[in-house]
């Protein structure tokens, strides 16, 4: 899994509504990373289990990799300042398409509803404005991708969908009974295949919802194509040969 940003796994649960996944702004910037990060008044710090370098910690500068103080020149000192100035400047870009991209899934979910369980609107708005503020705390105190992923966060995840799904289903079941009191069995089942598959359906709409924040992921590229120019750039020689390799920025392939 890319996550170069704090805060990319949003966009794999925007409102966490049918397990949306997406790495909108890696994918559209065609950016590959092994590295989370964090980021502290102490500096920016990217970590990742393997391999080596394990730990890049930047700050005013300077730099440490796995514990080790890089000794670097004039020029890359220069570098490492400008990718950890880079790095802050994007975490409010992102956070405000993240609250966006949060608005849209909820306003995708009111429209699955409208077409599914109305009866339901009074729980699920309920419901939707509990998820939603809880999100927008959840972007609005991170400042590390630790916190969108892992065990604990998908539970967060499955527990949301959970939540939601049987109510916009529910309308659909009512339907189905009504259909199969009535002897339409054939509208009953394709009534009780809908409900089985709300998630998928909802999954869909939420991506398509999503796809107006595009241009405002895009606006982003550039900042990511800057961090991986000045890290490629730098020309310290670590122990080992190693490389840190923050980021790779590249065009996509095509298939043949």
């Amino acid at each position: 899994m890319q996550r170069f940003l704090p805060w990319m796994a949003l966009f794999t649960s925007v409102l966490a509504s049918g397990g949306a996944h997406a790495q909108s702004l890696l994918d559209t910037c065609h950016a590959t990373s092994s590295y989370d990060v964090t980021i502290s008044d102490n500096g920016v710090a990217f970590d990742r289990a393997q391999p080596e370098p394990r730990r890049v910690h930047l700050q005013d500068g300077r730099l440490v990799i796995d514990g080790k103080p890089a000794d670097l020149d004039a020029e890359d000192s220069d570098r490492v300042t400008l990718i950890e100035r880079t790095v802050r400047a994007l975490e409010p870009k992102v956070k405000a398409i993240a609250d966006r991209g949060v608005d849209l899934a909820a306003q995708a979910v009111r429209e699955q509803a409208a077409a599914s369980a109305p009866d339901a609107s009074g729980e699920l708005d309920a419901r939707l404005a509990s998820i939603t503020a809880d999100l927008k705390a959840r972007i609005a105190a991170s400042h590390s991708s630790h916190d969108w992923q892992g065990p604990a966060f998908q539970q967060y995840v499955n527990q949301t969908v959970a939540s939601i799904v049987p109510l916009l289903a529910s309308g659909l079941l009512q339907q189905a009974v009504t259909a199969a009191l009535s002897g339409d069995l054939d509208a009953a089942a394709q009534l009780r295949h809908r409900a089985t598959h709300m998630a998928t359906a909802l999954r869909t709409r939420i991506r398509q919802k999503l796809q107006v924040l595009r241009p405002q992921v895009q606006a982003l590229c550039p900042s990511l194509q800057r961090v991986d120019q000045l890290e490629s750039g730098i020309h310290t020689p670590f122990p080992g040969g190693v490389r840190i390799n923050l980021i790779d920025v590249g065009k996509r392939q095509t298939r043949s």
